[in-house]
């Protein structure tokens, strides 16, 4: 279960105790929305900020691994050309219907709506949600808790943070029933459990990667009666 703290948190920032709670986060990266689309919104960070050690571990990886790469990918080269020299003037190639066929791209796929991180319309409240994601906080991590007539979205500051211990979030969404509900499936396969915030303008946000097993359930559980 969430600790203490998390909870003494929720219900001083809820005024009332919240029905059930969990962390997560939305499972892909935000997609990138029209240009004009993302002015209007304030051109808000669409990417998580990480820790600095990962600009550190970029930063060698670039001096070092980059060019140990880019030697060992010259070294095979020249083996290969020095290997296939002579062999090079005793290849005669031979023209087909095959060569000269131009090649038929791969069908793309439609897109599977269940794939998907919202409905796409960015109009609407769940993308116009998502275009503020990272505004509120450069974490990723959201603590949606419900109540018998609300569902909160809280953030915490913290880039990174543990979602049983951290204790400094603020509510940043707030929707009453008549605004949004939970769509839910109880007894999902852990690790892979995922809920939608569904809108009242019939756009959509989902959400994966709950944290702590029993929150998950719980959550999950209640949001589907």
């Amino acid at each position: 279960m969430a600790k203490r703290k998390v909870e003494r948190r929720a219900r001083k920032i809820l005024g009332e105790d919240p029905v059930a709670l969990v962390w997560c986060s939305i499972r892909k990266a935000i997609p990138t929305p029209p240009k004009d689309v993302h002015r209007a919104a304030g051109k808000g960070r669409l990417k998580k900020r990480h820790h600095w050690l990962f600009y550190v571990g970029a930063v060698l990886g670039f001096f070092i691994i980059v060019p140990w790469f880019l030697l060992d990918t010259l070294g095979k080269k020249i083996d290969w050309l020095l290997s296939s020299k002579p062999a090079r003037g005793r290849q005669v190639r031979r023209t087909t219907d095959a060569d000269t066929r131009v090649p038929t791209p791969p069908r793309t796929p439609d897109r599977d709506p269940a794939e998907e991180v919202f409905d796409g319309d960015w109009s609407l409240a769940a993308g116009q949600l998502l275009l503020r994601w990272y505004s509120q906080s450069p974490n990723p991590r959201r603590l949606v808790l419900l109540t018998q007539d609300r569902i909160c979205v809280a953030a915490s500051p913290r880039r990174r943070l543990s979602p049983t211990k951290a204790d400094d979030f603020q509510i940043v969404t707030e929707l009453g029933r008549h605004e949004a509900h939970i769509e839910a499936e109880a007894g999902q396969p852990r690790g892979f459990a995922t809920f939608r915030i569904h809108f009242a303008d019939n756009s959509w946000l989902e959400l994966g990667q709950l944290a702590n097993p029993e929150d998950a359930d719980r959550f999950l559980g209640t949001a589907s009666r």
